[in-house]
């Protein structure tokens, strides 16, 4: 994994860090599977790049696809001059993508009981 972040990426996680975009939990650089990711929402399944000049958009489709198959995750690429010149734009689509991705996890039931208080405790 990179440890230097380029500015897009930079500016990019400074709007999704600490759920800012609309309540949305992000990780910043993440592994799945062989791949190293720039950002992941793990509960909408929802990858997100962004690319420099070197990329090219045969290949990253290619790589799409296979994580759509692979793991069922969506993938969203933005540019490094979209990041720059406009942010609210990027975030604005990313929002629209997540509003329109189902919850991963949304029928999940917890089957951990609650932990009684030491009052109730002391009850028994």
């Amino acid at each position: 994994m990179r440890n230097n972040p380029t500015e897009p990426e930079k500016r990019l996680w400074a709007a999704l860090r600490d759920s800012r975009l609309a309540g949305f939990k992000f990780r910043g650089q993440d592994v799945i599977g062989h791949r190293i990711v720039d950002f992941f929402c793990p509960a909408r399944g929802v990858v997100i790049e962004v690319d420099g000049d070197t990329h090219h958009a045969e290949v990253d489709a290619l790589r799409d696809a296979q994580m759509l198959r692979q793991f069922g995750f969506r993938t969203v690429r933005f540019t490094n001059g979209d990041v720059m010149r406009n942010l609210e734009g990027c975030l604005t689509r990313l929002c629209n993508v997540l509003d329109d991705t189902p919850e991963r996890w949304a029928g999940r039931v917890r089957h951990h009981p609650p932990t009684p208080s030491s009052e109730e405790e002391g009850e028994k």
